[in-house]
């Protein structure tokens, strides 16, 4: 009996490969509309942040949780529930790095990882249990 299941490796590495490509998706946007379009900060964080969403959504339904269907029912249950995880992480993100920055004082940087360790692992729970569990319905 292997100790690793392939499957479970297979998802943990793609999700982790696409994340990388999320993540330069949303610097490119920023600077694209920061830099180049000479747009606010609060608008090209806001842009960028949309459609690195976006990017993610389509490869994690594509290539790591191998959701298969594009039928319009099923794909804004799975939007809506992304963007809605997506959304909720990102405010405990913010609010996580208030309360232990500005109020306690401790380190930035360090903050920053941990909480987005902890984004990273809720979004790929929410990803596998909530949003692109199969549906034997559908």
């Amino acid at each position: 009996m292997p100790i690793v299941n392939r499957g479970r490796l297979r998802k943990l590495i793609s999700y982790a490969f696409f994340g990388v490509c999320t993540t330069v998706v949303n610097l490119l946007a920023y600077y694209a509309l920061a830099h180049l379009l000479g747009l606010s900060t609060a608008i090209s964080t806001a842009v960028a942040w949309v459609l690195a969403v976006l990017f993610a959504f389509v490869t994690n339904k594509v290539w790591v949780f191998g959701s298969r269907s594009w039928q319009r029912r099923v794909l804004l249950r799975e939007a809506a529930s992304f963007y809605l995880c997506r959304l909720l992480t990102g405010l405990m993100d913010l609010c996580l790095m208030v309360v232990t920055v500005d109020m306690l004082g401790c380190d930035d940087m360090a903050m920053k990882l941990a909480a987005n360790l902890l984004v990273i692992i809720l979004n790929y729970v929410a990803s596998q249990f909530l949003i692109f569990r199969p549906k034997t319905q559908e």
